[in-house]
């Protein structure tokens, strides 16, 4: 595919995210109207006082608000990971940038497998990080065209994983680079702020009416009715988001590995590479790591009783269309330990 068709691609992907959060958003702002009827109703029965319907006025006040804070969450979102990038994503995952001079022999390899795939993949070397704290195989790759690209792995899988496979790794997510698919996930986090800004307003809500006692207990009740309807509707506006995200998310997992195929003439590589995340796990524990769960190469977040909010499909689909005669006890029998390969030969620095 070519520069205009990824162009083109990337711009009906972007129509139709927005469609689906316009959706989204609808129904959340319906909710929150009904929700601001039953409160109407139940404060009236409360006060003993003759049922009235509620006022047009009101109907239009809840839903302009309510769709306008959402809008505006979704664009001050946006707007913070566009002025960011992919660096803003890093330090949001407490990632630490690998500097060549002090880099150790794995970061140096690391590093120089980087400088191979951009070349291979025809972009400008991308930042590398890596999350230190995380023994689970994962990367991600963030940021759009017109700023650096950053690279970030985790430090489970710069230990594990041998050349060939940390090199299938970063070529597919170079491949997302190439693709636009680094630049569209960015935008993703910000049109979902949207949706999960709900639930943080009704549990807002629910903590303030908590507090509250004595004299104010009419407003203590109505904060915290208000906070557990805000609540349940953010919540189903949230599994909305994660729906969205793993629908986008999962179709583009294959494309990459074909992807990084194509960049490496190696698809064993990274077949390896899902073969070890099968055997170890690609756990990302970190407060964030729901919110850029779609980004990374393999699942951060593991959700096997809930396969539809799962952002990629399993690994086991994933290895047969890579390499379909992969056969995992003999390429464990002969596989590189990462270790014993460093200690084969002197490293070339980038």
């Amino acid at each position: 595919m070519g520069f205009f068709e990824r162009a083109a691609e990337a711009r009906r992907r972007s129509a139709w995210l927005l469609l689906l959060f316009l959706a989204a958003m609808i129904a959340v702002v319906a909710a929150l109207d009904i929700a601001a009827m039953a409160i109407w109703y139940f404060f009236q029965l409360y006060i003993d006082r003759p049922l009235h319907h509620m006022p047009r006025w009101l109907h239009y006040a809840v839903i302009v608000s309510a769709s306008a804070t959402m809008l505006f969450a979704s664009l001050r979102k946006s707007l913070h990971v566009s002025r960011g990038g992919g660096m803003a994503v890093a330090r949001l995952l407490d990632a630490r940038q690998v500097i060549p001079v002090n880099a150790s022999p794995l970061e140096h390899r690391l590093l120089n497998i980087v400088q191979e795939m951009a070349i291979a993949a025809g972009v400008r070397t991308p930042v590398v990080y890596v999350m230190d704290e995380h023994r689970g195989i994962n990367a991600f790759a963030a940021g759009f065209e017109h700023q650096l690209c950053v690279i970030v792995v985790t430090r489970g899988a710069l230990e594990r994983l041998n050349r060939d496979e940390l090199q299938g790794v970063i070529g597919h997510e170079m491949s997302h680079i190439v693709n636009g698919d680094a630049a569209f996930n960015l935008q993703l986090i910000g049109v979902l702020a949207g949706l999960t800004f709900v639930g943080a307003a009704g549990e807002y809500l629910l903590r303030a009416g908590s507090k509250m006692a004595g004299g104010e207990f009419r407003v203590a009740a109505a904060a915290i009715m208000g906070g557990v309807l805000l609540f349940v509707i953010g919540y189903a506006g949230l599994v909305a988001g994660q729906l969205i995200k793993a629908k986008i998310a999962r179709e583009r997992e294959f494309g990459a590995d074909a992807g990084s195929t194509q960049y490496t003439r190696n698809p064993e590589g990274l077949a390896g590479a899902l073969d070890q995340v099968r055997r170890n796990h690609s756990t990302v524990l970190h407060p964030h790591a729901e919110e850029v769960s779609h980004l990374f190469f393999a699942e951060a977040v593991y959700l096997d009783e809930e396969r539809l909010l799962a952002t990629h499909p399993p690994v086991e689909e994933r290895i047969d269309r890579l390499a379909p005669a992969f056969a995992a006890t003999q390429y464990r029998d002969r596989r590189v330990d990462p270790l014993v390969e460093l200690g084969s030969g002197p490293l070339v620095l980038p």
